[in-house]
């Protein structure tokens, strides 16, 4: 195992170059065999690697069952974002800012919260990061940290199957916003159950949010965010509940959304051509750094879901910052003899052209 520990930085680069080589002609293969037991062990973790074993089940699909109460909420919450969008030219400046202050807040409770912290464990952080993450992670609204992290483990474990929860092989829109529209496959349900979640059960802040979840919601996401403008600015009351608040939160999850969607269908495959997940620039300037894709399924510990730094990532600025003011630890970083293997082994060639 090929391990580099650095103490200033507290970054550790995971991975292993195992040399087969190959003569075809004057080609020469390397085959890159990254140990899972390893760096499970050294996460506590492994169920967001993908599981090869899994079949699906032949015979028909089971019918469609509409969960009608999520499609009557998101029609008027999109219907909502749409009126908030014509109040902006009437907003105060402070209004806007505020309202991409709670952007960046909620997002980060996602990526560097529920993803890339509590679902695949990539860094460690510590008691007030943890709380803070908490809260951004309520006033995102998508599901409490629990449910969220078991979700995206069955979409690591089960990518692009009937147990996973957005299979984007059912379609733009199903992997998109259908999948919270209608009952999740039998599988989904099934493999969520037998996924081992005791690192998540033993963390008293998890714990905490979801016992308390669905008041946090509407303090953090709704309240919080329309009050300040209006307490402490003089916003209209109408402007402050739909601009910072409806509109913001609309935004933030088709943000998150297009990671399941777009970044699965457009873009390039640099790392792992033989799985769908794609490199998509734009959907990272979105999502905070979450479109890098196709590396983040071909390598789901690294803590910046991308081997480009800083580069259309602030969710990794943000990490790199609680690091440097101590508050997070022990990133994992896949080293660069591991990508570069695995590019010429199983990429689709264009990280050549850059």
């Amino acid at each position: 195992l090929f391990k580099e520990f650095s103490s200033t930085s507290s970054t550790t680069a995971v991975g292993t170059v195992t040399s087969r080589v190959t003569r075809n002609g004057n080609a020469i293969m390397e085959k890159d065999l990254v140990n899972h037991e390893d760096l499970a062990g050294d996460r506590g973790m492994i169920d967001d690697i993908f599981d090869e074993t899994y079949r699906e089940k032949e015979g028909p699909k089971p019918p469609l069952r509409y969960v009608w109460r999520n499609i009557i909420l998101m029609s008027l919450l999109h219907l909502g974002a749409l009126f908030a969008l014509t109040l902006i030219p009437s907003a105060k400046i402070q209004t806007l800012a505020w309202a991409v202050l709670c952007f960046l807040v909620s997002a980060l409770g996602i990526t560097a919260g529920s993803h890339r912290l509590w679902s695949h464990r990539s860094y460690k952080a510590t008691l007030p990061l943890r709380v803070f993450l908490t809260i951004a992670n309520s006033m995102a609204f998508q599901n409490d940290i629990y449910e969220w992290v078991r979700d995206h483990r069955v979409h690591h474990k089960f990518s692009e199957t009937d147990a996973d929860p957005h299979n984007a092989m059912r379609g733009f829109f199903f992997s998109h916003i259908g999948w919270l529209l209608v009952r999740k496959h039998p599988d989904v349900i099934e493999k969520g159950q037998k996924l081992d979640l005791s690192d998540i059960k033993a963390d008293k802040v998890v714990m905490f949010q979801r016992r308390y979840y669905k008041p946090s919601v509407v303090l953090l996401c709704f309240t919080l965010p329309a009050v300040v403008p209006w307490y402490f600015w003089d916003e209209s009351i109408v402007t402050s509940f739909f601009i910072p608040a409806i509109l913001r939160y609309a935004v933030g999850l088709n943000a998150t959304w297009l990671v399941n969607s777009a970044a699965h269908m457009f873009g390039n495959r640099p790392y792992d051509q033989n799985i769908n997940p794609r490199e998509n620039p734009l959907v990272s300037l979105g999502a905070l750094g979450e479109g890098f894709h196709n590396y983040h399924h071909t390598f789901p510990y690294d803590y910046s879901t991308s081997e480009f730094g800083w580069r259309f990532n602030f969710t990794t600025a943000f990490i790199d910052l609680m690091c440097l003011l101590g508050l997070a630890s022990d990133r994992k970083k896949v080293s660069k003899e591991v990508i570069l293997a695995r590019k010429m082994r199983t990429g689709d060639g264009s990280h050549k052209s850059g």
